[in-house]
């Protein structure tokens, strides 16, 4: 069974940031990986297009004055954060990803690199030589169903996503559900949880009229995981004075699922924006990692 080796971790600040180094550092201790922790600084000479807007050169010039000095605070707070959870959970910082079984299973290395560019574009590049990227949650202010990085990454890097908790997670890949719809999304999830599935001490299914897609049905997917040694029960999930994404979360709860897997976004996005959508309710109300595939 394929594991995780490298773990990407954008970090564009620190809010949240300590829930998504935690997460990432649960997943780099079960499967000996490496956290690969990324800052990207947006570039200040970005702004100076804003001259043919009706600025002049001196409002141009101040504005990307403050733009250096908004990338140096928050490089710098990155910086600290990141030096402050690996000291105080013991892990080892290196300058580049340790060749394969670098590290013994239950421990963990992590690097932390800064990069200039767009953080959409740079992420997502680096995301597609990643096994996992880890995402931080955004404030509680913040639509997550907004952020340009997250769904770049989903939308253009061809791998899996986790999105993080707020609050920091004390498991993580112990009991996972895994839902199911019969779409290509939901089926690419359940592939890519199969590292951690392997080895969870119980998985379920969940799956509902309401939720079912044409294609392959829940006993399928748990036929599948069988021929990879995964036991997985299922379960039916619905409430009818509950939308689909609030029952499935529901699901989680009574499971006491640590980890749930789902493909995103079968409707489009723009219609899961403007309506609203499992995904969209999924990735603004879980209180436990979600590896979403796309």
């Amino acid at each position: 069974m394929k594991n995780i080796q490298k773990i990407l971790l954008p970090l564009n600040g620190t809010s949240n940031a300590e829930a998504a180094l935690a997460t990432s550092l649960l997943f780099a201790r079960q499967f000996g990986g490496h956290i690969a922790a990324l800052h990207v600084r947006a570039d200040s000479r970005d702004v100076a297009p804003l001259a043919g807007e009706g600025l002049s050169g001196a409002m141009v010039e101040d504005m990307i004055s403050a733009a250096e000095r908004e990338g140096a605070r928050r490089a710098l707070a990155v910086r600290e954060v990141f030096a402050h959870f690996t000291t105080e959970n013991g892990v080892t910082v290196t300058d580049a990803i340790p060749p394969f079984h670098g590290n013994p299973i239950g421990s963990a290395s992590a690097s932390l690199v800064t990069m200039m560019g767009r953080e959409h574009e740079v992420v997502t590049y680096r995301a597609r030589l990643s096994d996992v990227t880890v995402v931080p949650h955004p404030d509680s202010g913040e639509e997550i169903s907004s952020s340009e990085t997250l769904h770049a990454i989903l939308f253009d890097s061809g791998r899996p996503v986790v999105i993080a908790p707020r609050r920091v997670p004390t498991a993580a890949g112990r009991r996972i559900c895994i839902a199911w719809n019969g779409t290509s999304e939901a089926t690419a999830a359940l592939h890519h949880i199969l590292p951690w599935a392997a080895e969870a001490e119980a998985v379920r299914i969940l799956y509902s009229g309401d939720y079912q897609r044409r294609g392959p049905e829940a006993r399928d997917a748990a036929d599948y995981l069988t021929i990879h040694g995964i036991h997985a029960d299922l379960v039916e999930f619905g409430d009818p004075d509950e939308t689909v994404g609030a029952s499935l979360l529901a699901a989680c709860r009574d499971f006491g699922a640590d980890m749930l897997a789902m493909g995103a976004y079968s409707h489009s996005r723009l219609r899961q924006l403007i309506l609203g959508g499992v995904t969209r309710h999924v990735l603004e109300n879980a209180e436990i990692p979600v590896l979403m595939s796309r």
